[in-house]
């Protein structure tokens, strides 16, 4: 029970500061009771006095805890030289994502000289049918979890007036990205921004990753998108290739 308390504070607060007051209205909890687990948990270094007073954020101490979470992919590690280089030669914000659940987690991410201020962040994740790299997991697993995947979450959560809110169409831009290799996302996160997304897969064939670089729409979708389109397929078969798949050099399009 305790346990779940301190998840749930935790979990707020990863939204942003808040008071206790905030927090026991949240969580339906006695103000009492949440001053105490404030208490406690601050003397463990998890949370922290916010910026004004009477607010309460995140404790550095989780970035180390963080950290060692996110050490443990070996994703992260054989793909970290590819997305440095796909950042040097683009300049644009690249992702590395993994799946969790129903969503892709953002498990590194490398900061794009023109936009900062996108909806993904380090540790942030987005639900599988918005955005690119999450439509990448989705696209390249088996057909069954698209239904499963639709079944758990219709209907679908939209962030702008462009996110796939239909079953119908979510499938149609999953069997596109199967027949071309990759995702595309066309402002259906943030308005104005767009996203090439494309399959990580391990040695059993299995999508383990997915590589995507987001940007300002004109930059992504401009004259240099099919250099963007065919440098983020060479990174995902990079990737691909040092998690041991066979199908890194073949067309990852047909993989099913």
């Amino acid at each position: 029970m305790l346990v779940r308390k301190v998840a749930q504070v935790l979990d707020h607060l990863a939204q942003g500061e808040a008071t206790a007051a905030e927090l026991a209205e949240a969580l339906g909890e006695p103000r009492s009771s949440v001053y105490r687990l404030l208490s406690s948990l601050q003397a463990e270094g998890l949370v922290e006095h916010g910026s004004r007073r009477g607010q309460f954020r995140l404790g550095f101490k989780l970035l180390t805890l963080g950290t060692a979470v996110v050490a443990r992919f070996d994703e992260r590690e054989f793909a970290q030289p590819v997305l440095e280089r796909l950042h040097d030669l683009t300049g644009e914000t690249v992702f590395l994502c993994v799946r969790r659940g129903d969503t892709a987690v953002c498990i590194e991410r490398l900061a794009g000289k023109r936009v900062q201020s996108l909806a993904l962040q380090l540790g942030g994740s987005l639900p599988l049918h918005a955005g690119a790299a999450s439509r990448a997991l989705l696209a390249f697993a088996p057909e069954t979890e698209w239904e499963a995947y639709l079944e758990r979450n219709v209907p679908l959560s939209r962030f702008t007036g462009s996110t796939p809110s239909e079953p119908g169409t979510l499938r149609k831009l999953l069997r596109q990205a199967r027949e071309e290799g990759f995702a595309l996302s066309d402002q259906d996160v943030t308005v104005g921004v767009a996203a090439i997304g494309v399959p990580v897969v391990d040695y059993r064939g299995e999508v383990r990753a997915a590589v995507s670089i987001s940007g300002v729409r004109e930059s992504i979708l401009g004259e240099d998108f099919p250099r963007w389109r065919d440098l983020l397929l060479d990174a995902g078969r990079e990737v691909s290739r040092a998690l041991g798949s066979e199908l890194a050099g073949k067309n990852i399009a047909r993989f099913d």
